[in-house]
């Protein structure tokens, strides 16, 4: 569904992204983990054409969907409303499927989004996501700023929508934890390329790759 090979994206002259190659099956959970400002959101940006890249190549086969970082939510608007601006691009409209598959923004869909917590801004942009009728889904910093039950919940929902739907996802975050647990592949990212990447289990065991979160810099491993 989704295949970058060999992309680097350049902001003036710093190299943001340096020969990033990965690749997302269909059906699949793959994580991209990192610290902050290793790039991560600087990825989701060029498969959603917002990021124009200086070299390599990108390929979305299928609908794809963007939950950018920091909910970007419509103030002013209904959850409703936030929630149809998610179909501008499909004529089907209906909101329906996205309150079976979040229940809990049901209650929620005349509230004004500035009015929402963190969580139910949260769920109010993944559901703007699914308006669009994905195939895969790009999801930037699912957790940021949540608590640790919220967090619980949307992945809960996330994991759903993968079983139920089979829609990939491309899961991007700083929580290498939540991104293993959920995920059974993973890349890391670190200042702009990938270090390590393999199956989920055997990076959140790997020494190298906890180093990542304690502020050290990575050997790279294949």
């Amino acid at each position: 569904m989704i295949e970058v090979e060999e992309l680097t994206v350049r902001y003036g002259s710093a190299t943001a992204l340096d020969r990033v190659s990965l690749t997302v099956g269909d059906g699949e959970m793959v994580a991209l983990v990192g610290p902050n400002g290793a790039g991560k959101s600087t990825l989701v940006d060029t498969l959603s054409g917002i990021v124009a890249p200086a070299s390599g190549t990108v390929r979305v086969t299928g609908r794809f969907a963007h939950v950018p970082e920091g909910r970007q939510l419509f103030p002013d608007l209904t959850v409703e409303d936030n929630l149809r601006l998610g179909a501008w691009r499909v004529r089907d409209r209906d909101t329906a499927p996205v309150y079976e598959l979040l229940p809990g923004l049901r209650r929620l869909r005349d509230r004004r989004g500035g009015t929402l917590s963190g969580g139910e801004q949260q769920m109010v942009a993944v559901g703007r996501a699914l308006m669009a009728r994905p195939e895969v889904i790009a999801v930037d910093e699912l957790s940021l700023g949540l608590a640790p039950l919220v967090i619980a919940d949307l992945a809960r929902h996330l994991a759903e929508l993968n079983a139920e739907r089979g829609t990939a996802v491309l899961l991007i975050e700083q929580n290498a934890r939540l991104a293993f647990d959920l995920c059974s592949r993973a890349y890391v990212l670190e200042a702009g390329r990938i270090v390590a990447e393999g199956p989920s289990d055997e990076l959140a065991g790997s020494p190298e790759v906890e180093g990542a979160y304690l502020g050290g810099p990575i050997q790279e491993t294949k």
